[in-house]
C-alpha cells in the first residue's frame, strides 16, 4: 500500500513534473494541527536523501566483498566494483525515467503500468521475500555477535558474554527481545522516510568506522612487515579455477540493492530533480566505502580472508589491543545493522500493506493499520531469527532470486516493454545485458549455494 497526497492545492514547481492522479500515490498528507491548521512538510533536504539510500545499500554485504577480491584478485575485484555501481546507476535511472513518462510514484506503480496487476503483485512479493529474509538475517547476525553462537558445534563468545560472562539477560533471545522492543520498534515507528535521515547517517558514519579501524590495522601491520604485498590477478590454473571466478558474481550484483527505496527518497525530495544526483552521490559514496573496505580487508588478512570477513575479527590480530579494536570491529558493525533496520523495513511495510489491502485507504492515513501491520512483521522477524534455524539456508535460495528481480530483471523488463516508447536502442541492448547477467548470477548462487549444502549434510552423516 503506498501513500497519498490528500490536500488538492496548489503544487510546488520542483514536484510539478509529478503531478499525482491515481489514488496510490505515495506521498505523504500534511499533518493538521492542534489548532485545526496544518504543518506541511517542506520536503527532504540532499543530504537526508543521499544517507537514507546509502544506509539502503550498505548493509551486510559489505562483509563479503573483501573475500571476492581472494577470488577475483584486487585489479578484478575493484573494477567489478566500479562496473557495478555504474550499472545500478544505469537500472535506477530506468526506473525513474518510465515513472515520469507514466507519472508513476512508486515501484509496483510502475511494474503495474508495464504488467498489470499481477506484474505489480509479483513486485511486492519479491520485496516482501527480500526484506523479510534480509532483516531476519541482520538479526541474526546482531544475536551471534552479541551472545555467541554455537551453530558450527563450537561455541564463539559474544561481546556481551566476553564483557560480563554468561548471564541470563545476555542470552540470545533476550539480546534480541531487548533489541526489537528498544531501537527495532521505535524506529520502525517513523511514517517518513525522511525521519530516518539522522540515523542513516549515524549508521553510515559507523560503516566508516569499521573501515578506518581495518585500515589503521593494515596499515600498522604493513609498517612493522608483517603483511604481504596481496595477489592483483586471479589465479587460473584449470577450468575448475576459472569457474570458482563466477561464484563471487552474486555477491558483486547484489552489493548496490537498493531500488525498493528510490521511489519514497524521491517522493519526499524537496526537489525532485535532485534524484538522479541523489543517486549518483549515494553509489559514489557506497563504491568509495566498498573500495577501501575490500583492498584493506584483503591486504590484512590476504589468502585467509573468511567469506564473512567479520569472522576474521574473531582472533588476534598480532598486534597491540587487539582484542579491543575486534571488540570495536564488531560493536559499530552491529550498531550500523541496527540503524540500517528501520531503512529496509520502510519499504517492507509499505509494500505488505499494499498486498494485503489493495483497495484501502493510504496507509499513512490509519494507524490502527499502521500498528498492525508494523506489529506483525516485526514479530515474524523475531520469531524467524529465533526459532527457525534453517533461515539463513532458505535465504540464500529465495534472497538472491528476489534481490537481482527487484535490481536488474524488473526495470530491465520495464525497458524492454517500453509502455510508452521513449527506449532507444541502446536502452534495449543494456537492458538484455542487465537481464542475463542477472539470470547467469542467480543460477550460479543457487548451484554454488546448493552444492554447499549438499556438501555439508553429506559430511554429516558420514
Amino acid at each position: 500500500m503506498t501513500i497519498v497526497d490528500i490536500t488538492p492545492k496548489k503544487e510546488r514547481k520542483s514536484r510539478g513534473s509529478k503531478r499525482v492522479v491515481d489514488e496510490k500515490a505515495p506521498l505523504l498528507p500534511k499533518q493538521q494541527d492542534e489548532h485545526g491548521g496544518y504543518d506541511e512538510f517542506n520536503g527532504a533536504s540532499f543530504t537526508g536523501a543521499v544517507f537514507n539510500l546509502s544506509t539502503t545499500i550498505v548493509g551486510a554485504g559489505i562483509m563479503a566483498l573483501p573475500a571476492t577480491m581472494k577470488v577475483l584478485g584486487l585489479v578484478l575485484g575493484i573494477a567489478m566494483i566500479i562496473f557495478m555501481a555504474f550499472l545500478t546507476d544505469a537500472s535506477i535511472e530506468f526506473l525513474l525515467r518510465f515513472s515520469r513518462a507514466g507519472k508513476n510514484t512508486s515501484y509496483g506503480g510502475l511494474m503495474g503500468d508495464a504488467f498489470g496487476k499481477y506484474g505489480r503483485i509479483f513486485l511486492q512479493t519479491c520485496v516482501l521475500v527480500n526484506n523479510i529474509g534480509v532483516l531476519i538475517v541482520y538479526m541474526i547476525i546482531i544475536g551471534d555477535v552479541l551472545s555467541g553462537t554455537s551453530s558450527t558445534g563450537v561455541h564463539h563468545a559474544g561481546v556481551l558474554e566476553g564483557w560480563f560472562g554468561e548471564h541470563w539477560w545476555n542470552g540470545r533471545t533476550i539480546v534480541l527481545l531487548i533489541t526489537t522492543l528498544g531501537v527495532f520498534s521505535p524506529l520502525a515507528c517513523f511514517k517518513r522516510i525522511d525521519s530516518l535521515s539522522f540515523t542513516s547517517a549515524l549508521s553510515v558514519a559507523l560503516a566508516v568506522v569499521f573501515l578506518v579501524i581495518t585500515v589503521g590495522i593494515a596499515i600498522i601491520k604493513l609498517i612493522s612487515g608483517t603483511v604481504t604485498m596481496p595477489r592483483l590477478l586471479p589465479d587460473v590454473t584449470d577450468l575448475t579455477s576459472f569457474g570458482k571466478l563466477f561464484t563471487v558474481v552474486p555477491v558483486l550484483v547484489t552489493a548496490y540493492i537498493c531500488h525498493y527505496n528510490v521511489h519514497s527518497i524521491d517522493n519526499e525530495l524537496e526537489d525532485s530533480t535532485q534524484i538522479r544526483p541523489v543517486v549518483r552521490t549515494a553509489l559514489g559514496l557506497c563504491s568509495s566505502v566498498y573500495v577501501m573496505i575490500s583492498f584493506f580487508g584483503f591486504l590484512l588478512f590476504g589468502d585467509g580472508t573468511l567469506d564473512d570477513v567479520l569472522a576474521n575479527f574473531d582472533t588476534d590480530l598480532g598486534i597491540p589491543y587487539s582484542s579491543l579494536l575486534n571488540d570495536a570491529v564488531r560493536v559499530s558493525y552491529v550498531a550500523h545493522l541496527m540503524l540500517v533496520f528501520p531503512i529496509v523495513f520502510y519499504p517492507l511495510r509499505l509494500n505488505m500493506d499494499g498486498l494485503l489491502f489493495p483497495s484501502a485507504r493510504p496507509l499513512v492515513l490509519s494507524n490502527t493499520r499502521f500498528a498492525c501491520v508494523t506489529a506483525g512483521l516485526i514479530t515474524v522477524i523475531f520469531l524467524g531469527a529465533n526459532f527457525i534455524p534453517s533461515i539463513w539456508d532458505a535465504f540464500q535460495f529465495t534472497g538472491a532470486t528476489a534481490a537481482v528481480c527487484l535490481g536488474f530483471i524488473f526495470p530491465a523488463a520495464i525497458t524492454l516493454r517500453d509502455h510508452h516508447f521513449i527506449a532507444t536502442k541502446k536502452d534495449k541492448i543494456l537492458a538484455l545485458f542487465m537481464i542475463v547477467l542477472a539470470v547467469l548470477s542467480n543460477t550460479i548462487a543457487i548451484y554454488s549455494d546448493a552444492y554447499a549444502l549438499f556438501k555439508k549434510n553429506s559430511g554429516s552423516r558420514a
